[in-house]
């Protein structure tokens, strides 16, 4: 079973990530962060992962701690239930258009961690939620998940507009890297013998 439970505690977060690779999509996110809650949705729905995640954080402060450690919890999570990796496809892309967006997303489920981020946002803010939070989420899910990520914008004025193409192409793109290859269901998809 490709299912996995983190839970991560530290003197500004208390986050428990519940996440099921060969699931439907179906979600139930609630952080205390409106904006991420919605995102996260999609990412769920999008990749075809269960997903429930439960965040208690600093918000006094600002978001940013909240939206970090769930992105290393997630990370952490996703690295759990893929195990050896055997007869995963490994790889995924997605060129996604919302509206007046269009995001790139490729990825590699290497274990070898590295975030391209090529998103610009034309406002600081999505209501209450900094957008500069979205590639820090990205950062924490790449390195904690051992993703070599790579996310660009190809278009996009409407802020909201630019984060949601982000977060849907990453989750098809990864919809398609953590399914079972039916040509190699019993290989690690490297010549190395190992990922």
């Amino acid at each position: 079973m490709r299912k996995a439970t983190v839970t991560r505690k530290t003197a500004e977060t208390d986050i428990s990530v519940e996440i099921n690779l060969d699931g439907t999509g179906s979600y139930d996110n609630q952080t205390g962060v409106g904006f991420f809650d919605h995102m996260l949705d999609q990412l769920a729905r999008h990749a075809l992962i269960d997903m429930t995640v439960r965040a208690e954080g600093d918000l006094h402060i600002d978001d940013h701690h909240t939206v970090e450690d769930t992105g290393i919890a997630l990370g952490q999570a996703l690295t759990q239930a893929l195990g050896d990796k055997t007869g995963i496809n490994r790889y995924g892309e997605c060129a996604l258009p919302m509206d007046d967006a269009q995001v790139r997303a490729a990825l590699d489920l290497s274990g070898r961690p590295f975030l391209v981020w090529s998103v610009t946002f034309e406002a600081a803010k999505i209501g209450t939620f900094d957008t500069e939070l979205v590639r820090e989420f990205f950062q924490a899910l790449s390195t904690h998940g051992g993703i070599t990520l790579h996310v660009d914008k190809v278009h996009g004025i409407n802020a909201h507009h630019v984060a949601e193409a982000a977060f849907k192409a990453v989750a098809r793109a990864l919809r398609t890297a953590v399914e079972t290859d039916p040509r190699r269901a019993d290989a690690v998809p490297s010549t190395k013998g190992a990922l």
